[in-house]
């Protein structure tokens, strides 16, 4: 390893894309540049009431090359000519509809406002009724097309957000040639692909969204997308049979993208992958750790040696891969819809008051209280005792994630009195994310891929004291802090390291680049026993508002 060999991790977010610059001989960090999506930031293309969330290409493309920029311009000279690969994450499944030459149709004449052309953000629930349908349809196939993905397809995925767009949006159906997600795109760009059958396909978006996996001899047949709707014929056949680990690289830079970016044409661009997988790496995971990047909603990740759990399927859970975190390793993915948007929707609805123009606050004098709201509930919902009897909340505030995908089901607060002020609501409200984060970690144990320990990632994580002491005592286990705060754009360097050949395998980057962990929470023996009363009566509660919601 070069001293001079320097690699970029790309990480895009709900909000923004980060770009890290780091020294792929030691993981130390040259540079790195943050850009807040104008057109998202503005709400546009979005409607919340109706769970709709769309993302404009041109934020994905403007961030990215200002972001890299940026983070070469802080670095100094000489050190662009010495980058050997970028890598890219994003969040996920996050699909567009594209035309023959893979160019999303937003960037088309006549589309460029169409919320329908434009990334189908990952929690937009838009297609729940077609998620509902392939629930049903695949229940009628001898061989069964969801076993991989935990027995339930879920409206955040890749074939329940094409359906739904190419029943709702007629001009946009004519002209969709294929559907790609936002991880296999950016480099498809970047690399200059003028066919989307060039596009290399991640087997971490694949295998876990698109219900890619080698035993059906990859994606299900058109056969089976047909009976469920004639609009779907054809799909098949325009999208992949091929698909490909994120330690391989995608091509070099074109010369356009080259000198955009400032970088040799050489440069390599890895395969990409979605944030949480390329985040567990960054994080260092290790077999049978469960890895929790916590952010707006969590994604949980483990991996297992492929003998070891040959045989075993998870139910309801997001998928378990081959390689779509380690190469060689299987890959089971969880999580929850709404992890830190739970605590922002509750912050939110505190400063309404604030917003309005009656409270007589500037913008940045009303920001600096709302800012603040947070750190101060938590401190306060610190000092409060823990009462078996006291308020108790349901995470599903976006839907229910895992275990058991349902984007129908709601979240609720129970027990309210008029003692129920705000700390005790926000104390609820954070036991009961902790409490879904067991759930999961329950239902792994019962399956038979026992999680041996827990690996805290994101800004939650690094953050949040209050958050990650009860998610120690809930679980009763200790959970380690990893060091970096950029975790997702960590693990895409380390996977640029190895496609550009830097490193022979991803966890020989990762033992180079790791930066380690530096805080554990270790579980308080006084109140396990107190959380484990009150996961019953979460339990209890979830299964009443699971019977009374309708499906539609």
């Amino acid at each position: 390893m070069k001293k001079e060999s320097f690699v970029i991790g790309v990480d895009y977010g709900t909000d923004s894309v980060r770009s890290l610059l780091v020294n792929a001989a030691d993981g130390s960090e040259l540079a790195s540049a943050v850009y807040y999506y104008p057109r998202w930031k503005e709400g546009r293309y979005c409607n919340p009431a109706g769970n709709q969330f769309r993302q404009h290409p041109l934020d994905y493309v403007e961030g990215l090359e200002y972001t890299i920029r940026t983070c070469l311009q802080k670095a100094g000279a000489d050190v662009a000519a010495n980058v050997k690969a970028i890598s890219i994450d994003t969040t996920g499944s996050t699909p567009i509809a594209v035309d023959e030459s893979g160019t999303p149709l937003s960037l088309l004449p006549g589309f460029e406002e169409n919320p329908n052309a434009m990334f189908v953000l990952w929690k937009d629930h838009t297609g729940t009724k077609e998620a509902a349908q392939i629930n049903a349809h695949a229940a009628t196939f001898d061989t069964n097309y969801l076993q991989f993905v935990g027995g339930i397809y879920s409206s955040e995925w890749f074939w329940s957000k094409l359906l739904h767009t190419l029943r709702v949006d007629e001009s946009v159906r004519k002209a969709c040639y294929s559907w790609v997600e936002h991880c296999d795109w950016i480099p498809f760009l970047l690399t200059g692909g003028k066919h989307v059958s060039e596009m290399k396909r991640s087997v971490c978006a694949a295998g876990h969204k698109a219900l890619w996996a080698e035993e059906f001899g990859g994606l299900p047949p058109d056969d089976f997308w047909t009976s469920l709707d004639p609009l779907l014929q054809g799909f098949t056949k325009r999208l992949f049979e091929k698909t490909y680990t994120s330690d391989t690289s995608a091509g070099t830079l074109s010369a356009e993208w080259a000198d955009r970016l400032g970088l040799p044409k050489d440069t390599h661009v890895g395969v990409g992958a979605f944030d949480a997988h390329m985040g567990a790496v960054g994080g260092q995971i290790e077999p049978y750790h469960l890895s929790k990047v916590m952010g707006t909603s969590t994604c949980d990740m483990l991996v297992a040696p492929l003998d070891e759990v040959k045989g075993i399927l998870v139910k309801g859970i997001c998928g378990q891969v081959p390689g779509s975190v380690i190469p060689g390793m299987m890959g089971m993915e969880a999580g929850q819809s709404a992890f830190g948007d739970a605590y922002a929707w509750f912050r939110n609805i505190l400063a309404w008051p604030l917003k309005q123009p009656a409270s007589g606050l500037t913008p940045d004098q009303a920001n600096a209280i709302i800012d603040n709201i947070i750190p101060e509930l938590s401190k306060q919902a610190a000092a409060l005792p823990i009462d078996n009897n006291s308020e108790l909340a349901l995470d599903w505030f976006n839907g229910r994630r895992t275990p058991d995908a349902n984007q129908l089901l709601k979240g609720a607060i129970a027990g309210l009195n008029l003692g129920s002020d705000a700390p005790r609501i926000f104390r609820a409200v954070v036991e009961a994310t902790c409490f879904g984060a067991k759930a999961i970690v329950d239902r792994f144990n019962r399956e038979g891929v026992t999680v041996k320990g827990l690996i805290g990632l994101g800004g939650v994580a690094k953050k949040a004291p209050f958050i990650m002491q009860m998610m120690a005592d809930i679980m009763n286990m200790p959970i380690r802090i990893h060091s970096s705060e950029q975790t997702c754009a960590l693990g895409a360097a380390m996977f640029a390291a190895t496609a550009a050949g830097l490193y022979p395998k991803v966890e020989d980057a990762m033992n180079a680049i790791g930066q380690g962990f530096d805080a554990t929470y270790t579980p308080d023996p006084a109140r396990a026993p107190v959380y484990a009363e009150r996961f019953k009566k979460y339990a209890a509660l979830g299964e009443y508002i699971v019977s009374t919601t309708q499906d539609h």
